[in-house]
């Protein structure tokens, strides 16, 4: 069954998110690897981050074990008045609020790599974001991943389906759009934007290689369309509930409304 949504699907973005992440990465791989062969193969590279502030994260990707108890102090009237030792051997001192302490989270991240047969050289880095690469410490480690990348004249395509965050990539001229996909071709000092409305399909995007082998393409809704059916995932989403935050604009709440009134 595909999903109601034309191109990225908002519902996917909780806690679903892992395994989307993981299949979509597969995905690019399994489309690829046909059209790379046999000058060059991808490859799945799984990285590690860790997720030192996972609290904003809690109840979206997390699971949410959070548990408030709330105390309230109960006053006992006494028949007459005790001498001060006896208060305080007879005193309990509890807190009024008790919250559980939230470890750092370790986040396994898949990246496609696009390297060559003869030399297993990186030539191009497919990076689907995940939300540690998008909020602090993990942007300002990503944000250097990204230049060293471009100093080692790696090509690099980003993609990024969390409406959530702050995108790595920001300049002026970009639209304030929920979803973004980028290439930045090595050496070139120029950046292709494909910025991706709520109702648009996902594009099919050109992957650069080394010159002069021509660019090979990648169709994003393809890859969605097919995890999305192999993974079932319609049968884990309840459509009538509201999606992970963030909130959407009053335009996007009636457009989505609209589209799932007519499902």
């Amino acid at each position: 069954m595909p999903s109601p949504f034309p191109g990225m699907d908002p519902y996917l973005e909780g806690y679903l998110w892992p395994d989307v992440h993981n299949s979509l990465a597969s995905k690019i791989r399994q489309q690829l690897v046909p059209k790379l062969r046999p000058r060059y193969t991808a490859r799945l590279e799984i990285y590690l981050a860790e997720d030192t502030y996972p609290s904003g994260e809690v109840g979206i990707l997390y699971p949410d074990v959070e548990v408030l108890r709330m105390r309230e102090s109960q006053k006992k009237s006494a028949p007459h008045s005790p001498s001060a030792s006896n208060v305080e051997s007879r005193i309990t001192i509890t807190a009024p609020l008790t919250l559980p302490l939230i470890q750092p989270v370790e986040v396994r991240i898949p990246v496609v790599e696009i390297r060559d047969t003869a030399n297993n050289q990186l030539v191009t880095s497919i990076e689907i974001l995940s939300p540690v690469n998008k909020r602090e410490p993990g942007l300002t480690d990503y944000r250097s991943k990204r230049q060293r990348l471009y100093n080692a004249n790696v090509h690099l395509v980003e993609i990024d389906f969390l409406r959530r965050g702050t995108k790595p990539f920001n300049h002026p001229n970009i639209p304030s759009v929920p979803y973004l996909v980028t290439v930045t071709r090595a050496g070139s000092g120029l950046v292709d934007i494909w910025p991706i409305k709520l109702e648009d399909n996902l594009p099919i995007i050109p992957l650069p290689l080394r010159q002069p082998d021509a660019d090979v393409a990648l169709s994003l809704s393809d890859a969605f369309n097919d995890i999305y059916d192999e993974a079932a995932y319609d049968l884990s989403i309840d459509y009538s509930q509201t999606p992970p935050p963030p909130k959407f604009s009053l335009y996007e709440k009636q457009w989505i409304k609209g589209l799932l009134k007519t499902e």
